[in-house]
């Protein structure tokens, strides 16, 4: 039975034809050398090694990014809280200057907030100052921080017809430019943001001098 349908020789065939480089199976396993285990290495590190400079761009792409919005939040914060406390300087009466110090990084405001006719009594006077990198506003209980990480604060002031002052009862517009710096000190990210603020209780007619003058809004 085995001779008349050839046994031998087709399962020999058979055996050809399923191993296609026509070597034995069990030598398959032990081909691969030393050298190509080396280059195989080799090769997966390479890959390896930029996958993970590729993911540290990102992250640093990422970092980048999330200390500008932080930046921009801070410094947007502060300034807003400084414009509107500017532009409320003066109220209550004309007795007393609505700025009393004028200076590059330090302005102090007044306000008759109880109405007696001057600006003496606690929260009528703050004080804004940049102290080192911190920025600070003092409204009688002590300079308490606002925001950190400030690397500029620059305050311009003009009288009633834009010209630069540094006379506190003549200052109608205060220009503010603020510069913080993304995240921690020394990162990237740097944010500078500048408004225009007139004072609304100062419309800007001082002694002598007629005629309506419009008081400049933040921007």
């Amino acid at each position: 039975m085995w001779a008349e349908t050839g046994g031998p020789a087709r399962a020999a065939r058979a055996s050809r034809i399923l191993d296609i480089d026509g070597g034995a199976v069990g030598g398959d396993a032990v081909r691969m050398n030393l050298a190509e285990l080396l280059v195989t290495l080799a090769l997966l590190g390479l890959t390896l090694a930029g996958l993970f400079t590729c993911l540290d761009h990102g992250q640093r792409a990422y970092a980048i990014g999330a200390a500008r919005v932080e930046s921009q939040q801070r410094a947007r914060i502060a300034l807003e809280r400084l414009a509107h406390e500017i532009r409320g300087a003066g109220a209550g009466g004309d007795a007393f200057d609505a700025i009393s110090v004028a200076e590059p990084e330090r302005i102090v405001l007044q306000a008759d907030l109880d109405g007696d006719g001057a600006a003496a009594g606690r929260g009528e006077t703050i004080a804004w100052r940049l102290a080192g990198a911190v920025l600070r506003r003092d409204a009688g209980g002590g300079a308490q921080p606002v925001v950190e990480g400030v690397l500029r604060l620059r305050l311009e002031y003009l009288d009633f017809a834009g010209r630069p002052t540094r006379v506190p009862g003549k200052v109608r517009t205060v220009v503010i430019t603020l510069t913080t710096e993304g995240g921690q000190p020394g990162a990237v990210g740097a944010t500078t943001l500048t408004t225009r603020v007139g004072l609304r209780n100062r419309p800007g007619r001082p002694s002598g001098v007629t005629g309506a003058i419009k008081s400049d809004a933040e921007q």
